[in-house]
C-alpha cells in the first residue's frame, strides 16, 4: 500500500513518513499544493495524508482537485479548532480528520480503519432501492437514468448501513461507530450534518421528501418517499 504525505512542515512530515514505513507502507511526500498534486499523478497512492495549511494552494484546494477524478482516501491534519473547516473539508470529500498534536499510534489506526472501508466499499459496488442505484466503484448515485451525484466516503458509509437494514432504524451511536473510522472523530451533529449533505444531494438528483428518516428514540431509517 501506498501513502501520500502531504505536509510543509519538513521535520513533521519525516516523522511520519517514519511512523508509516514503519507500519509496512511506502510513503511519499510533498510539502505544497502543486507538489502534492504532480505527486498524486506520478504515484497514484492508496491514500493520501493532508495537511490543510500549505503554501500556494491549501489543503482545501488539493482535496478539491483530488475529488474531480479520484475517491482515494484522504485523511486531513489540521491544528484548527473551528468547526466550520472541518464541514467544509468532510463537504468536498474528505474521509476523516486528525488534529494536531497526535500520537504516531493514532495516525496508524486511523489508516489501517480508513483502508479497511476503502477495501469494504469496493467490494460491495452497486445497491438499489426502487430506481435509487448506489455505485460503490464510482462513489455516485442516481435516480433511473437521470442525473448522478458524487458520493464523499462519508455519504457512501452512510447509504450503505441504512439500506442494508431496508427501512429499520439504526441507533445514532451505531451509525457513527460504522460510519467513521473513529468513534472519537465524530458525535451526533457531525451526524446530522452528514445526513443533511446526503438529503440535499438526493432532492438534487429529483429525490423529494425526506429520503433519510429520523425515528424518534430509534435511529435513522432509509425511508424511500412514495412516488
Amino acid at each position: 500500500m501506498r501513502i501520500l504525505v502531504v505536509d510543509d512542515d519538513v521535520e513533521l512530515a519525516a516523522l511520519l513518513q517514519f511512523a508509516l514505513a514503519g507500519a509496512g507502507y511506502e510513503v511519499v511526500t510533498a510539502f505544497d499544493g502543486d507538489a502534492a498534486l504532480a505527486c498524486f499523478e506520478r504515484h497514484r497512492p492508496d491514500l493520501v495524508v493532508l495537511d490543510v495549511n500549505l503554501p500556494g494552494r491549501d489543503g482545501f484546494e488539493v482535496l478539491e482537485a483530488l475529488r474531480r477524478d479520484s475517491d482515494v482516501p484522504v485523511m486531513m491534519l489540521t491544528v484548527r479548532a473551528a468547526e466550520e473547516d472541518e464541514v467544509r473539508g468532510l463537504d468536498l470529500g474528505a474521509d476523516d480528520y486528525l488534529r494536531k498534536p497526535f500520537s504516531p499510534r493514532a495516525l496508524r489506526a486511523r489508516v489501517r480503519a480508513l483502508l479497511r472501508r476503502a477495501a469494504e466499499d469496493a467490494a460491495d459496488p452497486v445497491l438499489r432501492a426502487g430506481d435509487l442505484v448506489v455505485d460503490g466503484s464510482r462513489s455516485e448515485m442516481h435516480l433511473g437514468d437521470g442525473e448522478r451525484a458524487r458520493l464523499s466516503t462519508l455519504e457512501l458509509r452512510l447509504l450503505r448501513l441504512l439500506l442494508g437494514h431496508g427501512g429499520r432504524p439504526v441507533d445514532p451511536e451505531r451509525v457513527i461507530g460504522f460510519v467513521w473510522s473513529d468513534r472519537a472523530a465524530a458525535d451526533r451533529d457531525a451526524l446530522k450534518q452528514l445526513v443533511h449533505r446526503l438529503r440535499r444531494k438526493l432532492v438534487r438528483i429529483g429525490g423529494a421528501g425526506e429520503w433519510i428518516e429520523y425515528v424518534a428514540n430509534a435511529g435513522y431509517a432509509f425511508s424511500r418517499p412514495e412516488p
